[in-house]
């Protein structure tokens, strides 16, 4: 316990504050024997075909969600690869809830981190179709939005609703997951001064993702998708950001070998990335769940699937940092 104490205190005192800077979260201590509940995974029968990408969007859209993106993973992983034949299907859907997402962000601006939701839509055989999401906890612990929180318990609510719309006759997987320490941070978070933002903010803004876009996608990120929220929350009498964009990112040459044992980590990938700036304040803040929620959340332990995930949390945040020194 003081090794703990003194550790978590040397990595307090470590922060520094300056102009441009990467911000480091410390995450909390966790017991190892208790259960992991960060995801679901919800299962029905479709031997009849009657589940299809069409009926599983109209489900999520007539419960309040836009798909921001759904993608063929199989045809990704066959272009890329070769491969892509492990399961039937393999999809990557993003979902957002506009106004729901207004709401929250209006009092905690970190849950960009999950806005839009990633989710993995899959099926080994064709006879049987699952999906895998973030629980309520699990959205409470990447987000730091409270449990309690009335809109984030709204957002579960309507997710749930939409999932049992969607895969009718399914259920909940029961999952066993212990809980792991991760051996890393589990948001990776950087806060910096845009170039010339007195001049004009929205040009500082869009001449900085220009730059950051073209950096992560020369080693070999994908942005899979792209959320510009401050006009959702424009249209909800949020009016306390500059501006607020979400990138859902993803690198092929990780997600593949890690899918293939554990495809439920689809609630995790892409990875959503913030980027915006409060009014009045003098640092644009950017930020993104690390590799490690996929490492203590599913207990990912073989190097082939592991090892990637590393490398790429390590290329991403160094390219990141190149774009702000």
């Amino acid at each position: 316990m003081k090794n703990l104490t003194l550790l978590l205190s040397t990595l307090v005192l470590a922060l520094f504050f300056s102009a441009c800077q990467k911000e480091v979260s410390v995450p909390a201590a966790q017991n190892e024997k208790s259960k992991m509940e960060d995801i679901r995974i919800f299962t029905s029968d479709n031997s009849d075909g009657k589940i299809t990408v069409k009926s599983i969007e109209e489900a999520f859209e007539a419960n309040g969600f836009t798909i921001t993106g759904n993608n063929n993973m199989n045809l990704s992983f066959e272009k890329r690869f070769g491969g892509g034949k492990d399961y039937a299907m393999y999809r990557l859907m993003f979902v957002y809830n506009p106004k729901l997402t207004a709401s929250i962000l209006k009092d905690y601006p970190e849950f960009g981190l999950i806005a839009p939701l990633s989710t993995s839509v899959y099926s080994k055989d064709g006879k049987k179709i699952s999906i895998s999401s973030l629980t309520l906890k699990g959205m409470s612990r990447i987000s730091g939005v409270p449990q309690t929180n009335p809109s984030l318990i709204a957002l579960n609510e309507s997710f749930t609703k939409a999932l049992k719309q969607a895969f009718p006759n399914g259920s909940f997987d029961k999952l066993n997951y212990e809980a792991l320490r991760p051996e890393g941070e589990t948001v990776t978070r950087f806060a910096f001064e845009l170039e010339n933002e007195n001049d004009d903010i929205t040009e500082a803004k869009e001449a900085y993702q220009e730059t950051m876009e073209g950096e992560i996608e020369s080693v070999g990120f994908v942005v899979a998708a792209f959320t510009p929220i401050l006009d959702d929350l424009e249209k909800n009498g949020v009016d306390t950001y500059e501006f607020y964009d979400a990138y859902s990112i993803c690198k092929l040459e990780v997600i593949y070998p890690v899918h293939k044992l554990y495809p439920e980590v689809g609630a995790f990938a892409p990875c959503t990335m913030y980027l915006y700036k409060k009014k009045g304040e003098k640092l644009t803040r950017m930020g993104y769940p690390s590799v490690y929620n996929w490492v203590m959340s599913t207990n990912i332990n073989d190097d082939g699937a592991l090892n990637p995930l590393l490398d790429a949390q390590n290329l991403l945040e160094s390219t990141i940092d190149s774009t702000i020194e």
